[in-house]
């Protein structure tokens, strides 16, 4: 089996082919002009691609209000649900090294689709964990799931992007932030209501399944291996040098370093916030998922402007001052609650301090991965494993590195380190300047 990040070819084609002569000897991607045709199968893939951000969102989101409630159930100290909670990132790291060949070896297509009707299978086995053992290790397989899928579908929404000319990966990135917000309020509902675990869980597998197994039928196969041979020298000497691309580019590594700073609040988000509002500010069940629920609300709301606010303002302009709200946001919300804890407005203010930093950090994805998706001369589905790679990291050490620092300085303390990594996004933010040779940049049709 080739390496992960040496997949072979797993280059994103244009839905609809460039001519012949668009073809440069340095293998830049055919730019299309305003007065081409929107191909009828990009439309549809659209909708096909945003039922799978959306499902594939709402799944993990339906597992986070349930955490404080397992883990309670589980007897687990602050660390020991730290140690606990690496068990997604862990599985995530590894599906991320094998997505890039996967994709290249049956197309994004294919992988989208089966990788998320797994994902949505492997949801109930974290309700019928018994010890930190059996829940670490169905974290495993669900963060295998997650990350297989989240390569393969983000391959898919930059062929979806090409083949349509025109920004769309941050309203696809909406789509994931609706389903998370749909999650988090049914996770936070059934928690309220008593629903058993693994009750709740089943029957969101169910729907989710069924849902995005038939939503996704009109998927682009537009990077499928192709059977046509390079009928020329250069052009031959072109496939070659895109199904060998640089290693590791320094726009890789700096890319991936945004998500890994990106990817490491947002997990502490998820995983943390809950528990933060449970344990430390005495919320109710039902109030504990609500600070999840902000920042997953905030965050579609801005996803789903974002495409137009990157059209308008650029991307770096819009990374940047996103970073900066998300680290004074969290930073104030944190600090607040010790100073009004005698108003009873702590829990609000704690609440309004995640929805603040969800609404800052909403376009690093899609700003992100639409970059590394068209770097010149590296295939779309193995740049985006690299930089999802390096920023599941993130999801790696965060669960750890919260859950002690909680015990050594207390949970407050430990939710500063996202807002004090959203400040980095913000000296990082030119990375995602777009590239000479790219095409997501193109006028709107």
């Amino acid at each position: 089996m080739p390496d992960a990040f040496e997949a072979p070819d797993a280059t994103e084609v244009p839905a609809a082919p460039a001519p012949a002569d668009d073809t440069s000897a340095t293998g830049s991607r055919h730019v299309p002009q305003p007065g081409d045709a929107v191909p009828r199968e990009a439309v549809a893939a659209r909708r096909s691609v945003f039922v799978v951000f959306l499902c594939f969102g709402a799944v993990y989101a339906n597992w986070v209000p349930r955490v404080p409630q397992i883990k309670h159930a589980l007897g687990l100290s602050d660390s020991g649900l730290g140690v606990a909670l690496l068990g997604a990132p862990v599985g995530t790291v590894c599906a991320v090294r094998l997505a890039s060949w996967a994709v290249g070896r049956w197309g994004s297509r294919r992988v989208t689709r089966c990788g998320a009707v797994v994902l949505s299978a492997v949801l109930p086995l974290v309700a019928v964990a018994w010890n930190a053992v059996t829940l670490t290790t169905a974290l495993l397989l669900l963060g295998a799931a997650l990350g297989l899928t989240d390569v393969a579908m983000n391959a898919q929404g930059v062929a979806v992007e090409r083949a349509l000319r025109r920004p769309v990966m941050s309203g696809l990135h909406g789509a994931y932030s609706l389903g998370g917000l749909l999650g988090a309020l049914l996770g936070s509902t059934a928690a309220h209501l008593g629903v058993a675990p693994l009750t709740h869980f089943t029957v969101i597998a169910v729907v989710s399944a069924v849902t995005v197994w038939c939503g996704s039928r009109h998927l682009l196969p537009a990077d499928e291996p192709s059977p046509a041979s390079p009928s020329t020298p250069v052009t031959a000497t072109v496939a070659k040098a895109k199904a060998r691309p640089s290693r590791w580019p320094l726009a890789v590594l700096l890319l991936g370093l945004i998500g890994l700073c990106s990817f490491t609040g947002e997990g502490a988000v998820e995983d943390w916030s809950a528990v933060y509002l449970r344990d430390g500010l005495h919320a109710a069940a039902g109030t504990a998922g609500l600070g999840f629920a902000g920042c997953s609300a905030a965050m579609t709301v801005v996803r789903l402007a974002g495409d137009r606010l990157v059209a308008r303002f650029g991307p770096v302009a819009v990374l940047r001052t996103g970073a900066l709200v998300a680290a004074s946001g969290l930073g104030a919300g944190l600090a607040l609650p010790s100073l009004i804890a005698s108003t009873g407005a702590a829990q609000p203010a704690a609440i309004a301090g995640f929805t603040l930093f969800g609404a800052g950090v909403a376009l690093v994805a899609p700003v992100t991965f639409s970059a590394a998706g068209n770097l010149p001369g590296t295939p779309s589905a193995s740049a985006i494993s690299r930089v999802t790679g390096i920023g599941y990291l993130g999801f790696l050490a965060g669960p750890p590195v919260i859950g002690f620092t909680a015990q050594a300085a207390g949970l407050r303390g430990a939710l500063a380190i996202p807002a004090a990594l959203a400040a980095a996004i913000a000296l990082l933010a030119a990375t995602v300047r777009p590239r000479q040779g790219t095409s997501t940049r193109t006028p709107e049709a």
